[in-house]
């Protein structure tokens, strides 16, 4: 009899709201309503309130030609914006090369754009040096101190640690004090003001300080070209429907043709120009740092 009474029960709660007038649970909000904003993710590559301006405007020019909500957020680090990304907290990011092929491996996301500067999707790393510190060759960067960009960034961290093997320079032990410096700006200024011997940024991140230190190009000397690494670009959660992802794409390669998103793509990244772009595009550095020995999840 307990067997029947407690089947009879089971059934009686399944069906309970429909036998009461409830309903199941309301589907949340369709993406990129008020109710449930499109999240977009910028990293720190650049000076923090440069990045935020050129997202903010970014956001503003996307939300006009797709009708749909959008918020922008600068991560207070590139890890910090890959685990946006696979937490669901975010949707669209702009990460830098490494940091995106990190977030593929862990969170599934999907490149959908990479950036255009000088015309080419690739650029280049640098090791950079003060001038005064006698430093000329990667040989002699060995018991120096160092300022990194972080350590999911491409040219500021990941490759310079690849390379300086070769010279004989044992990044895990044969460095002096070593900085994340947390942008490329930053690293710049870390060099140029001596609080770092030497430091690894994208070729030529001296641009971005010359107009408020204007002898910057005498007082941080380039040593070290590392070229052809994939730029960045924007990136996809999974999950995100293709609907909306299709629109995003299309809106973002409209702001290349018009001068305001041209110049808020700019603000944020440099970025000149926009092109559509598959995972596979990055394989090339996977094998240079498979080659390597790199372990991307470590």
């Amino acid at each position: 009899m307990k067997k029947y009474v407690l089947v009879l029960v089971g059934v009686s709660m399944l069906l309970a709201p429909a036998l009461l007038g409830g309903c199941a649970p309301a589907a949340p909000p369709e993406l990129g309503t008020p109710e449930n904003p499109i999240m977009m993710v910028f990293v720190p590559s650049g000076e923090m309130e440069r990045v935020t301006a050129g997202g903010e405007a970014v956001a503003e020019l996307l939300m006009e030609e797709t009708g749909y909500t959008i918020n922008s957020t600068v991560a207070t680090s590139y890890a910090a914006a890959i685990e946006a990304m696979g937490a669901g907290e975010a949707q669209v990011s702009m990460l830098a090369t490494f940091a995106y092929i990190l977030a593929h491996e862990k969170h599934g996301v999907e490149v959908a754009l990479v950036s255009e500067r000088y015309g080419s999707p690739y650029y280049s790393g640098q090791l950079v040096v003060g001038a005064d510190t006698g430093i000329e060759t990667l040989e002699d960067v060995a018991g120096r101190s160092v300022c990194w960009v972080d350590v999911a960034s491409t040219s500021g961290y990941v490759l310079p640690r690849v390379f300086l093997p070769g010279a004989g320079v044992d990044p895990e032990t044969d460095l002096g004090e070593q900085v994340q410096a947390g942008s490329h700006d930053l690293v710049i200024m870390g060099v140029y003001s001596g609080d770092c011997e030497f430091g690894a940024t994208y070729v030529d991140a001296r641009d971005r300080v010359a107009e408020d230190y204007p002898d910057v190009y005498d007082r941080v000397l380039v040593i070290q070209e590392w070229p052809d690494i994939p730029n960045d670009g924007v990136q996809f959660a999974p999950g995100v429907p293709d609907e909306v992802r299709d629109n995003l794409v299309a809106a973002f390669l409209a702001l290349t043709e018009t001068e305001e998103g041209v110049e808020a793509l700019d603000i944020a990244y440099s970025w000149e120009n926009l092109v559509e772009k598959e995972d596979s595009f990055y394989d090339g550095l996977r094998q240079t740092l498979d080659a390597a020995g790199v372990e991307i999840g470590e």
